[in-house]
């Protein structure tokens, strides 16, 4: 099942693999994508679907050194090298949309950006800076309601300029502990007005984000990423934890989106999202449902056939392999990921990565 096409809404998919979203901070010049982008993902492009990495719709959202941006005229361009070298290998792409709120330097951003939130407290820990190495996390702006149109409209803008610049769709990133996922965790959202205080209220921003994105390209082009039970970047589990994703869920099926992609990060060490839990989400999206953590080819194909999903995501194996499905295909080993080269610029570690003969 693995290696069959899928019919993804309009899209046709050569196979039920996802190249995962995997940040790699590559986009050196005014975080714009570049041809050696190109290059890595028109690689990898045997994939069913590539969902890039982590990109953000907004200045204030460029959190990490080297993240690409989609907000301007030079990153569309910059983002078209890239669709055009995955179409041209038959492959298909959607743009991760992931402003990271809170999850910030302000030594990352461009000039007059700033670092914003739900709240204004900082996010707990460090992060690496090109200008002064390792930071404790910049301390947010807490978001007005006036503030937070401005980024749902800011996240509208992005998705057209995402099929502006040729991609078959968006993923917006509600996981991991960016901004989607601040205003939806009760442990960071302690907000009092709409935005905040209960199931419907921390739900409230991604729906808005989603509806916002469905209005502007349409929802057959328009999927989410979410990871109930993660802990990254300070989120973790509380107490409506699965009343508040079945409510989203729900919701977001409504809405008739492309995909639902749900991440179970227990393999890195993060609690497992509960079987059942994942088993209620899937029975609640109408329509495709994605799978990623920690799988290889034999635990995709039994999540297959059980019908626990329909297309299973892959992430280190595909940034070691460009080839990952004609080696999952024959059998081959795989190449072991340089974890030392992830977030270093330049191709060592990202497009030289062998593949193999013939």
């Amino acid at each position: 099942m693995l290696f069959d096409t899928f019919p993804l809404r309009s899209q046709s998919l050569k196979n039920r693999t996802v190249m995962a979203p995997m940040t790699r901070s590559r986009a050196v010049d005014a975080n714009t994508p570049n041809p050696l982008m190109a290059e890595y993902y028109g690689q990898r492009a045997s994939a069913g679907l590539i969902v890039t990495e982590g990109v953000s719709p907004s200045p204030n959202g460029l959190g990490y050194a080297r993240i690409p941006g989609l907000f301007n005229a030079a990153q569309v361009a910059g983002w078209r090298l890239v669709t055009d070298a995955v179409h041209a290998e038959g492959g298909r792409i959607v743009v991760q949309f992931m402003h990271t709120g809170r999850v910030a330097h302000a030594a990352n951003l461009p000039a007059g950006a700033e670092v914003v939130g739900p709240m204004a407290s900082a996010c707990p820990g460090e992060m690496y800076t090109d200008a002064q190495g390792m930071q404790p996390h910049s301390a947010p702006r807490a978001m007005s309601e006036a503030d937070i149109a401005h980024a749902v409209a800011e996240f509208a803008q992005a998705a057209r300029l995402a099929i502006e610049a040729g991609f078959d769709g968006i993923e917006l990133h509600a996981a991991n502990g960016y901004l989607i996922e601040q205003f939806l965790n009760a442990n960071v959202n302690q907000r009092s007005d709409g935005y905040g205080g209960s199931v419907a209220g921390r739900n409230r921003f991604a729906l808005e984000v989603a509806r916002a994105c469905v209005q502007a390209i349409g929802a057959e082009r328009v999927g989410i990423r979410l990871s109930p039970y993660g802990v990254f970047n300070s989120t973790g589990a509380y107490a409506d934890v699965e009343a508040q994703y079945v409510a989203l869920v729900q919701e977001l099926s409504a809405m008739g989106l492309m995909y639902l992609h749900v991440l179970d990060h227990s393999a890195m060490g993060a609690p497992p999202v509960p079987a059942a839990l994942k088993a209620q989400l899937r029975s609640l999206f109408a329509g495709p449902f994605i799978l990623a953590g920690g799988f290889d080819r034999d635990s995709a194909e039994a999540a297959l056939a059980a019908g626990q999903a329909d297309l299973i995501a892959f992430a280190r194996a595909f940034l070691a392999n460009p080839d990952l499905v004609k080696r999952m295909q024959s059998g081959a080993a795989l190449n072991a990921p340089d974890m030392t080269t992830f977030y270093t610029p330049g191709p060592k570690g990202y497009t030289d990565y062998p593949v193999l003969a013939g």
